[in-house]
């Protein structure tokens, strides 16, 4: 992902984020599903907001993806090095989004 791509997904998710953070703030507010454990669980079990949470979850991790792929791609310059990184993070966040998957289908 080059340059202007990788600017343009950053805005994109990072405009997801702030909007799916708006709701859930609005959903606190107006239903307020956090008062107790079994409405958070019933919340959460909704088909639209565990859509809404996973959309979230996604968009947060390929935000923070394309930022780290960045970083390490601007000081990391020894191909092997920046190939054991990216694995890294990429085996770090693939793990929080199946946990996040994982947990979202109870």
């Amino acid at each position: 992902m080059a340059g202007l791509r990788a600017w343009l997904v950053q805005r994109v998710t990072a405009i997801v984020i702030l909007g799916l953070l708006l709701l859930f703030f609005v959903f606190d507010l107006t239903e307020s599903p956090f008062k107790t454990f079994e409405a958070w669980t019933a919340w959460v079990n909704s088909p639209l907001i565990s859509i809404m949470i996973a959309l979230f979850f996604g968009a947060l991790l390929f935000h923070a993806w394309v930022g780290l792929r960045d970083i390490i791609l601007d000081y990391v310059h020894t191909t092997v090095l920046r190939l054991f990184f990216y694995s890294l993070v990429a085996i770090g966040y693939s793990s929080v989004g199946f946990w996040v998957i994982r947990i979202l289908m109870r």
